[in-house]
């Protein structure tokens, strides 16, 4: 009888114990951290011979640990009292969020984008802030389509939550409350989705996706905002883009995109890599169908509600430099009144904007610069990292949970533990800071300069991360996943395939 299952491919087949990659014997920070549990994995142990337990399922195993100390983190701010008329409320009293370090924007967002209320629909809603005074302002949601929908869809879902607790079948809570754990849940799922396409991608090396589940970033910001959609949309894409199907990856970040724009980002190392290799037409069916999908989502909102959809456009053009880009970091610390100086309410930050994203573009250019003229073809993973990394370092903005984008992009591109380890870190622990800085010297929180001290801490690990990449780019022996036997795990047609276009540097030349 015939087997009907597929035939296993090199992606999908399972490996010997002679191909696996074990990192408790590669890195001495993990060899250390194993040898409680009876150290590193020895030479002749029996892998992948559990009837159950496997790397991925360790590593999902993992990511429910880490998100769920993510949500008792957040669980503070959903706390409620009973005020004097004798109704419940949040309890967001004497700085609780701040203090307590478990602000989440999913909770003010639920009353901010009128969610609460039954008759609300994303983009075509619109209310006045600030009535009757020289800041009104007509406002409509503030997120990309796909986020949008997303909240409204946990609110509807909260509103018949709350009615069926009415009537006794269901535990009751605050409205927001339920919607905020609604969403949580949600987004957890999000960053299993992720956990698992890293582990896929990685081939080899699927315990590296520990470092993707048990990140002290998840722990912090994972319930922070609503980032996890697009990190699970662009790690599954580049799973398709591994698998040899462009289509779908295109499909996936298309998707990805209208959630937030940097899966988008991704597509620029695939066209550099592509050229090199001569796989232009590969890119061409996955930034079209990347574009196609992303129009797809967007173009009814466009058509129908134009108005509610450039919301979105609208305030990152006219938002100002934020606490903790790089611009405000130079302004606070040398004084310097920034490139547009004092903006009355309502102005757009022209040369701010034009000078992030030259800024961005050039360090683009740089990125493509050494993917054409690296010794070997860098991997996907490597210039994906950097042009991520590049346009956090360079924007106007970088809000904290940004630097979820990160964390699988690292992880493919530079599985080295200690380091990533200790970048995540860092960052997740400028959160504390920010946090008594938001909360103001007058209630005993910390200075401005404090708060941007801990910032450039972090930028300047984030530097050292891609100088390493770089490093490694110009030093393929160096590069851990290629000592390990493969050439691109997540390169699909460009792995293993000869180059094609190849800029000798001027220092060759010489």
């Amino acid at each position: 009888m015939r087997d009907p299952r597929p035939a296993p491919t090199p992606d999908t087949m399972s490996l010997d114990p002679s191909q696996r990659v074990a990192p408790s014997r590669e890195d001495p920070a993990l060899a250390a951290a194993t040898r409680p549990l009876g150290g590193p994995l020895g030479e002749h142990a029996a892998v992948g011979r559990h009837w159950f337990w496997s790397p991925l399922r360790v590593g999902l195993l993992l990511a429910v640990v880490a998100l769920t100390l993510g949500w008792f983190g957040k669980a503070a701010c959903i706390q409620q009292y009973v005020n004097d008329q004798g109704q419940a409320e949040l309890d967001w009293r004497s700085g609780r969020p701040y203090v307590a370090m478990c602000y989440s924007d999913i909770v003010p967002l639920y009353a901010a984008e009128r969610l609460d209320r039954e008759d609300t629909f994303p983009y075509a809603t619109s209310w006045v802030e600030n009535a009757g005074t020289e800041r009104e302002q007509v406002r409509y949601m503030e997120y990309p389509v796909l986020t949008g929908l997303f909240q409204w869809v946990n609110a509807k879902l909260t509103h018949a939550w709350t009615g069926v607790a009415a009537a006794g079948w269901l535990p009751g809570a605050l409205p927001v409350a339920v919607y905020f754990n609604l969403t949580a849940l949600f987004l957890a799922v999000a960053w299993l989705v992720t956990v698992w396409a890293v582990a896929r991608t990685a081939r080899r090396r699927p315990w590296d996706a520990a470092l993707v589940a048990a990140s002290p970033l998840v722990i912090v910001h994972a319930f922070t905002n609503f980032d996890t959609l697009s990190t699970a949309f662009a790690a599954v894409g580049l799973l398709a883009w591994a698998r040899r199907r462009p289509a779908l990856a295109g499909v996936l970040l298309g998707i990805g995109a209208a959630a937030k724009l940097y899966p988008l980002f991704l597509l620029g190392p695939l066209l550099v890599l592509c050229l090199r290799a001569g796989r232009v037409r590969e890119w061409g069916r996955t930034a079209l169908a990347a574009a196609g999908t992303w129009l797809a989502v967007n173009l009814p909102f466009m058509v129908f509600t134009p108005d509610g959809w450039a919301e979105f456009f609208r305030l990152n053009t006219e938002r100002g430099m934020d606490p903790d880009s790089i611009y405000n970091v130079v302004s606070y610390f040398t004084g310097w009144a920034g490139f547009d100086g004092a903006l009355s309410f309502g102005e757009t930050p022209t040369w701010l904007n034009a000078v992030s994203g030259a800024l961005f573009l050039l360090c683009c250019a740089g990125i493509a610069y050494i993917g054409l003229t690296a010794p070997r073809r860098p991997r996907v993973a490597q210039l994906c990292l950097l042009v991520v990394a590049a346009f956090l370092l360079t924007n106007k903005v970088w809000s904290p949970q940004y630097s979820l984008w990160l964390v699988p992009l690292a992880v493919l591109a530079i599985p080295r533990w200690r380091l990533l380890l200790a970048w995540m870190v860092v960052d997740a622990l400028v959160w504390a800071p920010r946090m008594f800085y938001y909360l103001g010297v007058d209630n005993k929180g910390l200075p401005e300069g404090w708060f941007l001290g801990t910032v450039v801490v972090r930028d300047l690990v984030v530097v050292l991360v891609c100088a390493l990449v770089i490093r490694e780019i110009y030093r393929p022996s160096e590069d851990v996943v290629r000592t390990s036997g493969d050439d691109d795990p997540a390169g699909g047609v460009l792995d293993g395939a000869p180059d094609v276009v190849v800029v000798r540097r001027r220092s060759a030349r010489a």
